[in-house]
């Protein structure tokens, strides 16, 4: 009976944000709380709630301060020089350019706001694809490629969903993926590099250059606000921060917070300017930070009332033994396009949850069916899906149409999946 409250409770919540009658945050709360009264647990809804706000809140916190931290390094500048510097050195080459777009997309996309890496990446690259007639599915797939593996990072959406429906850290959950993420850097790269080939050997080498002042010109007043003189203080202090999070100095949480203090403190002191970052990037911060800590609700009452364990246990009583311990494999082979259906809420709160409970009971760590999401499931699927509005912002940046830019890139970003699932095959990261 509880496990068909479970699933009851998750195909309302499913309907209720895939039909967008209700909203995410909303759905992760009520839901929950009504099934939660049917199933007579009234009076322990509230300790159950609050249990699972204090699991998520390290997460909530890390990645309010991450998106923080990196906004203020985009607002400060920190990447000007190395865009500029791309720019100037791709020239007309179209081999160059591509390979300039990968990296530029790769650079801008550690902010965690895919929205804002399309936009950066497609406004700085657009003109010279057009002024030398390349093609702008190439532009579109390419940064698509970047934005999507680079969403792995622990304060993209898809690694911060994770871990608060796992209630573990970055540590447990990124750390040993980080090398299928590195080869899937390499990967992006080498795909940026082919299709750069086959550009270049269709238009050859242009003398055109690419004209950088009339880039710069043309962004006077996102330049605003730029510290050109703190670029040194500012990659100094980003490299000792991403340093710091793989070694695990500290807490993630501390980590983004003292991090993002420092940052604000020299590169903006005076109050009024405090003020005006900090409101530049508030509805970035809210609605990530209020969604994990609506999802510490969702998943104390699904944890608490044991919906999870009775669904676990009705799900391994219908998979074949024989294939239970290829479940990791299974779901990041899936990951990426299962990006076409659901979106990243319905996926991490409402699919992976069972699966990973399921996987408990046949020995297998859950932790290892969360890295299996991450490899696909809305990071390298996600600047593909329909499901997502950044998606559009993309294509429609680029000028090309969702379905050939579906149908041109969906293979090389599968592949970046394929690729980063055996690296995690191989380091341990996940196993069969």
């Amino acid at each position: 009976m509880l496990a068909l409250v479970g699933f009851l409770t998750i195909g309302t919540f499913l309907f209720l944000i895939m039909t967008k009658r209700m909203s995410v945050i909303i759905a992760l709360v009520l839901v929950p709380i009504v099934f939660g009264l049917i199933s007579g647990f009234g009076a322990e809804l509230g300790p159950m709630m609050l249990e699972g706000i204090q699991k998520v809140a390290p997460t909530g916190i890390m990645v309010a301060f991450a998106v923080l931290y990196f906004g203020l390094m985009m607002d400060a500048g920190l990447f000007d020089p190395i865009i500029s510097r791309m720019i100037r050195i791709v020239k007309g080459d179209p081999l160059k350019i591509v390979i300039g777009t990968a990296i530029v997309t790769m650079l801008v996309a550690l902010d965690g706001d895919g929205a804002s890496t399309f936009m950066i990446t497609i406004t700085a690259f657009l003109p010279l694809y057009k002024r030398l007639n390349m093609n702008p599915l190439v532009l579109s797939g390419v940064v698509a490629l970047g934005a999507g593996v680079m969403n792995i990072a622990p304060w993209g959406g898809p690694t911060a969903r994770a871990m608060s429906m796992l209630n573990t850290d970055a540590a447990h959950l990124f750390n040993p993926v980080l090398p299928a993420m590195i080869g899937g850097i390499v990967w992006v790269l080498f795909s940026a590099y082919w299709l750069g080939k086959k550009e270049r050997a269709r238009l050859g080498i242009s003398d055109t250059k690419g004209n950088y002042e009339d880039f710069m010109s043309e962004h006077a007043a996102a330049i605003e606000g730029r510290k050109p003189q703190l670029f040194w203080f500012n990659l100094m202090l980003t490299i000792l921060l991403l340093v710091a999070l793989v070694m695990a100095w500290l807490p993630m949480p501390v980590l983004f917070i003292v991090a993002f203090v420092i940052a604000l403190l020299v590169n903006y002191p005076k109050l009024e300017e405090q003020q005006e970052r900090l409101s530049s990037h508030a509805s970035s911060v809210v609605m990530v930070s209020t969604m994990i800590f609506a999802a510490g609700i969702f998943t104390g009452i699904f944890t608490g009332t044991k919906m999870i364990d009775a669904m676990a246990s009705s799900m391994v009583s219908v998979i074949p033994e024989q294939i239970a311990g290829f479940l990791p494999l299974i779901v990041a082979i899936t990951s990426m396009p299962l990006s076409l259906v659901f979106t990243p809420d319905a996926y991490y709160f409402g699919v992976l949850p069972v699966i990973s409970e399921a996987a408990i009971s046949f020995g297998i760590d859950p932790i290892e069916i969360g890295r299996a999401a991450i490899l696909g499931q809305m990071t390298t699927g996600f600047p593909l899906s329909p499901l997502t509005a950044s998606t559009f912002i993309l294509v429609g940046l680029s000028g090309v149409n969702l379905g050939e830019h579906q149908r041109f890139i969906f293979k090389w970003a599968f592949a970046t999946t394929i690729v980063m699932t055996i690296i995690a095959l191989v380091t341990g990261a996940i196993s069969i």
